[in-house]
């Protein structure tokens, strides 16, 4: 009988810390106005790395370190990738993004779902939406987006780690307008 105490309050405890760090990242996530971070992307196994700003909900400011002056910026409603070549734009809602930049969808996939332990510094959770599978990473310490990988109805894996992160500063929403088509 002792050991069945002894085992049911341990279940207990480690259900409790479970508990406790989901709570923590719904509670940091719900505490998050906007997000300044590098960010090294891998698209199918070509890297790109840059720095970027969120600011919830749904717009998003990056700018890639390559010699094509790549930037990707979303106004909430649609996503433009631009180059010193090529221009590109598409609704929001038929990206990947659409869904990571939405912090009320994430607290609720967080809240209705169990996380898994990367390892001892990183929790993660997984969901299927619209046909695509999507990753969110967190820090077990800070309780930080640290990351997400994706993949498409088109089997593109897409995986981003972000770095250096800051939360809350002031962020200029001029940043995110639109680029114009040159």
């Amino acid at each position: 009988m002792k050991i069945f105490i002894i085992l049911l309050l341990l279940i207990c405890s480690t259900f409790k810390s479970f508990a406790s760090t989901k709570q923590n990242i719904i509670q940091n996530l719900k505490d998050t106005q906007n997000l300044s971070f590098n960010f090294e992307q891998n698209i199918n196994g070509k890297i790109e790395n840059g720095n970027c700003k969120i600011k919830y909900p749904k717009k998003i400011y990056c700018k890639y370190d390559l010699f094509n002056e790549k930037i990707l910026v979303s106004n909430g409603e649609s996503l433009v990738i631009k180059t010193s070549t090529s221009y590109f734009i598409y609704p929001l809602e038929k990206t990947n993004l659409d869904l990571i930049l939405n912090k009320e969808y994430l607290i609720k996939k967080i809240y209705d779902m169990y996380e898994k332990k990367i390892s001892e510094e990183f929790i993660n959770f997984d969901f299927n939406e619209n046909n695509n599978e999507i990753s969110i990473y967190f820090d077990k310490k800070t309780y930080n987006l640290i990351g997400w990988q994706t993949l498409d109805i088109y089997q593109n894996l897409s995986i981003t780690l972000l770095s250096s992160i800051i939360k809350n500063q002031e962020i200029d929403e001029n940043l995110f307008k639109l680029p114009t088509q040159d």
